[in-house]
């Protein structure tokens, strides 16, 4: 499936994705492998979550010892912000001694995890506390924004109508992140730069680019994916900037000469690699024919970054558009438009019996010498 339920979030702006927990769980333990000290008394914040429901709170909760954890802190947005129809409060609000029928509402919900408040001497998901904030929750306001700045480490699954503010929201700051986003954010203006420069990559990430989400949305994934209750979403990864032992797996290719010889591919077998018209680098369809001995640049496909290893590969550019033009792509001839009418200058293409033809979004590397 597309990122069909994707488009539609964000352009409802309805953004009730829950993570599984399972999903959670894969990917924080890829950081605890590199690292096992790498939450160590540090203070986490979820923010955009829903504490009552979220299995990020859950997660971390109840991982707060094995963790070595200072202070857990999650905040949720209001109800009203959320848009959320038929809504009535939990039974855990409506039975707590702070339960406020106006500010159920209108209120953002903070739970925090720091002290042993039951006294069995464990700190776990019984400790957590509870109260409303001042405000709506959104992350853009300075109740939050004192929160974050508190923080050490943030870890969510933000709104994806709200993704390029988000990410700017999180590099005000010097801080560590783990969050969730669509694939297709790598070519966001504010989000290329990071990940050229090395200041965000992909984790670990979920099977095949694709994963279940708990939501309302409808699901229109096939019988054989469908989950009751859940939506299928493609295209979807994990964004941080904590190191992971994956990130430094050099991906195992062969020479230029045996993928000709031997590529599982049809456009490669054969046949070699396709030069582009307007820059000098060639087409590598798959990540896994890329060949290992070839100097020049390569235009590969997005899903390269999962498998990117630093030491391996340094990232050239994001060659569409205005990122094409200041990479010195050359303008297509005028007289190629009406051969191709997707023809942009800044964007790539290659000739192919003659007509000019744009391959599927492309990143530019090079092989580290």
């Amino acid at each position: 499936m597309a990122n069909t339920n994707l488009a539609n979030a964000k352009t409802a702006k309805n953004d009730e994705f829950y993570t599984q927990y399972q999903d959670i769980q894969k990917e924080m333990n890829a950081y605890l492998e590199y690292n096992p000290d790498v939450f160590r008394g540090k203070t986490v914040l979820l923010p955009c979550d829903d504490p009552e429901w979220s299995n990020f709170t859950k997660f971390f909760a109840q991982n707060f010892e094995a963790f070595g954890l200072k202070k857990l802190i999650s905040t949720s947005y209001a109800v009203e912000s959320k848009r959320i129809k038929d809504w009535h409060p939990t039974l855990f609000e409506k039975e707590s001694p702070y339960y406020d029928a106006d500010k159920s509402r209108t209120n953002g919900k903070i739970f925090v995890l720091d002290k042993d408040i039951n006294g069995d001497g464990r700190f776990n998901i019984n400790d957590l506390q509870w109260s409303y904030l001042d405000g709506d929750g959104d992350f853009r306001s300075d109740e939050v924004k004192a929160l974050r700045n508190e923080a050490d480490i943030i870890i969510t699954n933000p709104p994806f109508s709200l993704f390029r503010e988000f990410m700017s929201w999180l590099m005000e700051t010097n801080k560590q992140f783990v969050i969730i986003g669509s694939q297709n954010a790598v070519s966001y203006k504010e989000i290329f730069p990071l990940i050229k420069e090395n200041k965000v990559w992909f984790g670990v990430g979920f099977k095949g680019g694709a994963t279940h989400f708990i939501s309302n949305y409808q699901d229109i994934a096939t019988a054989g994916n469908h989950i009751e209750g859940m939506i299928r979403v493609s295209g979807v990864v994990w964004y941080t900037n904590i190191d992971h032992g994956r990130r430094h797996e050099s991906l195992p290719l062969m020479t230029m000469e045996d993928n000709i010889l031997y590529s599982k591919h049809k456009e490669i077998k054969g046949r070699g690699y396709i030069h582009y018209e307007n820059y000098d680098a060639i087409d590598v369809p798959f990540t896994d024919a890329i060949p290992s001995d070839y100097e020049g640049v390569m235009g590969v496909p997005l899903t390269f970054l999962d498998k990117y290893c630093p030491e391996q590969f340094e990232i050239i550019g994001h060659p569409h558009g205005d990122y094409g033009l200041q990479l010195g792509l050359k303008p297509y001839p005028r007289e190629l438009k009406k051969l191709n009418k997707g023809l942009r200058d800044g964007d790539l293409y290659y000739m192919k019996e003659g007509i000019p033809e744009l391959p599927y979004r492309r990143i530019l590397i090079r092989k580290k010498q």
